[in-house]
C-alpha cells in the first residue's frame, strides 16, 4: 500500500546511512517485452545495478539500487538485439528518478521555473540544478485545445517600450492558446489561416490586429472591446480639459483662491527646473497675500519643509544650486522633429529611433527614451470623468461647467456615450457621432473619426456581450509570471509556463 510501485520487484535490503534510506532490489525472473517489435523474452544477456533518486520518507531521502536485466530479443526480423527490461512505475529509458519524483519536480518547475524551483527542491530533498528544471519543463507537452469559437486577442510586453507579443485565448473557457512573437498584422494572420473555424474575434483597437483578422479569418466577426472604447474617450477628453485649463481655476474673489501667476516659460528648461520655478513664484505669491507656512502647504498638497525652502529663497536660482547648462548632445538637431511627431501623437521611441537614423542620427536609442520619458511622466492617463465623490465636489463641477461651454458639452457627450455602452446600445452610436462632430471639441472630433474607421467592430463591441476582459486577466497573469523570472525568460520559456499554470 505504501509502495505500490515496488510490487514488480524483490526488495532485498532496506538501510537507513548519512541521513539516506537505501533500497537494495531486483527485478523477478519472468519474460519481459522488445521495446520495438513487443515480442517477449526471457533470455537473459548480463545483469547490472541501476541506482534510482525516489520520493523523499519520513523526511529523508530515498535511493534505489535496483539490479536489471539485459535480454535477448529473439525475434529475428527486429533490429534491436538486446535491450533492457523496464519496471512499471519504477523505472523509464535513461532515467535515474523514478516517475513519481520526475512528477514532483515538473510541477515545482511548472511553478517556479529554474532557481526558486531549485530552491524548493533542495527541501524536498530532491535537489537537482535550474537547468535540469527547465529542461523537464520545456519536456512537457502543451495542453490540448480545440480552435475556439471565440478568440480573445491582445499583446504584452516582453520588454516594455520594446518588445511585445500577442496572448490569443479562448474567450469562452478562458484558457490561453499561445503566445506570439510580435505583434504585427501578418504574425497574427498566419495563425488565423493555420486554425480556420473562428467565428468572433475580441480585440482591442489597434490597426494591426484589425488587418490581421481581416485577412487572417474574413468571415469572423470582428469585436472591438469597450474598454478600450472607454479609454480612448477619456484620452481624447483629457485633450479638450487641457485646452480649456483656464476654465477649471475658479476667480480669485475669495482670499483663500490661488491668485493667476504669470510663470516664467519653461520652453527652455527640464521637467524639474519649471518645477521649481512654479513651485517658488506660487509659494511666495501666496505667503505675499498673507497666507502661512501651514496653510500653503495644505493648499499645494506638498510638505511643509518644501513650502519653507520655497520662502526662504529669494530667488529659484538658490533652490537650484547652480544646476549647470546640459551639455550639447547629438540629439539637440533632431528634437523640434520630436517634438512634432510627439505632438502628432507618435511616442513609441523605437519607432522614433528608426526615422531619426534615416535622416542621420547616430545615437542610441536610450538617448531618445531619456529624452521623451518626462513627457511620459507628466501624461496622465484618463479612463472617463469619475463622477463626483462628495457634494462639494459636485458643486465645483457644475460650476465649471457653467463658465465654460465647451467642458459642458464634453460632460454631456461623455455622458450619453457611457450610456450606450453601459447598455449596450450600439445603434444609437450615429446619432452620437452627429452630436459630436456638431460641438467644438478637436480631441473628440479624432476620437468620432476614430470609430468610423472601425465602424463594424465597434457596433458590434457596443452591442455584442463579447468583450477582451478574459483577455486583459490572461495578460496580468502572463506578468505576474514574467516579473516571477524577473523578466529574463525568453517567449518560448514564458509561453510554456502561461500554458501550463492556467491548466493546473
Amino acid at each position: 500500500m505504501l509502495f505500490p510501485h515496488f510490487s514488480a520487484v524483490l526488495v532485498e535490503r532496506v538501510f537507513t546511512e548519512c541521513g539516506v534510506v537505501h533500497i537494495v532490489a531486483r527485478t523477478l525472473d519472468g519474460t519481459a517485452p522488445c521495446p520495438d517489435c513487443e515480442c517477449p523474452s526471457n533470455r537473459v544477456h548480463s545483469c547490472y545495478q541501476r541506482r534510482l533518486a525516489d520520493t523523499p520518507v519520513g523526511d529523508q531521502p530515498v535511493r534505489i539500487e535496483l539490479t536489471v536485466r539485459r535480454l535477448y530479443c529473439d525475434n529475428a526480423r527486429c533490429e534491436r538485439r538486446t535491450f533492457v527490461e523496464q519496471v512499471a512505475g519504477l523505472t523509464f529509458r535513461y532515467g535515474r528518478r523514478t516517475p513519481a519524483l520526475r512528477r514532483t519536480l515538473e510541477a515545482v518547475a511548472v511553478a517556479l521555473a529554474g532557481r526558486a524551483g531549485a530552491r524548493l527542491a533542495v527541501v524536498l530533498h530532491s535537489a537537482v540544478s535550474r537547468t535540469t528544471l527547465l529542461r523537464l519543463l520545456m519536456a512537457l507537452p502543451d495542453p490540448s485545445w480545440e480552435v475556439p469559437k471565440v478568440l480573445g486577442v491582445d499583446d504584452f510586453a516582453t520588454r516594455r517600450g520594446q518588445h511585445y507579443g500577442t496572448v490569443l485565448i479562448d474567450c469562452e473557457t478562458r484558457k490561453p492558446l499561445g503566445l506570439l512573437p510580435g505583434r504585427d498584422a501578418e504574425t497574427l494572420a498566419t495563425w488565423l489561416r493555420e486554425h480556420p473555424g473562428i467565428e468572433v474575434i475580441c480585440r482591442d483597437r489597434a490597426g494591426s490586429y484589425a488587418e490581421g483578422a481581416r485577412v487572417g479569418a474574413p468571415q469572423a466577426v470582428q469585436v472591438a472591446d469597450r474598454f478600450h472604447l472607454w479609454q480612448n474617450l477619456g484620452t481624447a477628453v483629457e485633450q479638450c480639459v487641457r485646452q480649456h485649463t483656464r476654465c477649471l481655476q475658479p476667480p480669485c474673489s475669495d482670499p483663500g483662491d490661488l491668485p493667476d501667476i504669470e510663470l516664467p516659460s519653461a520652453k527652455e528648461m527640464s521637467p524639474i527646473e519649471a518645477r521649481i520655478r512654479e513651485r517658488h513664484a506660487i509659494v511666495h505669491a501666496l505667503l505675499d497675500q498673507g497666507h502661512g507656512i501651514r496653510e500653503i502647504a495644505r493648499e499645494l498638497h506638498i510638505g511643509g519643509n518644501t513650502v519653507r525652502r520655497s520662502a526662504r529663497a529669494a530667488t529659484p536660482e538658490e533652490l537650484l544650486g547652480g544646476r549647470r547648462q546640459p551639455r550639447p548632445s547629438q540629439l539637440d538637431p533632431y528634437k523640434p522633429y520630436l517634438d512634432k511627431r510627439w505632438a502628432e501623437g507618435h511616442t513609441n521611441a523605437v519607432h522614433l529611433h528608426a526615422e531619426l537614423k534615416e535622416l542621420g542620427y547616430r545615437g542610441n536609442y536610450q538617448t531618445i527614451s531619456n529624452y521623451l520619458r518626462p513627457r511620459r511622466r507628466r501624461r496622465v492617463r484618463v479612463v472617463g470623468p469619475a463622477p463626483p465623490g462628495s457634494e462639494s465636489e459636485g458643486k465645483r463641477l457644475a460650476e465649471v461647467l457653467t463658465r465654460c461651454p465647451e467642458l459642458a458639452a464634453a460632460h454631456r457627450l461623455v455622458r450619453s456615450f457611457a450610456e450606450i455602452l453601459s447598455t449596450r446600445t450600439g445603434q444609437h452610436l450615429k446619432a452620437w457621432v452627429v452630436r459630436a462632430r456638431a460641438e467644438e471639441l478637436p480631441g473628440v472630433h479624432s476620437f468620432a473619426a476614430g470609430l468610423e474607421k472601425d465602424w463594424d467592430a465597434v457596433v458590434q463591441g457596443l452591442t455584442s456581450h463579447w468583450n477582451s476582459c478574459p483577455v486583459e486577466g490572461r495578460v496580468n497573469h502572463i506578468k505576474m509570471v514574467k516579473r516571477q523570472m524577473f523578466g529574463r525568460a525568453k517567449l518560448p520559456l514564458l509561453r510554456k509556463r502561461v500554458l501550463l499554470t492556467a491548466a493546473r
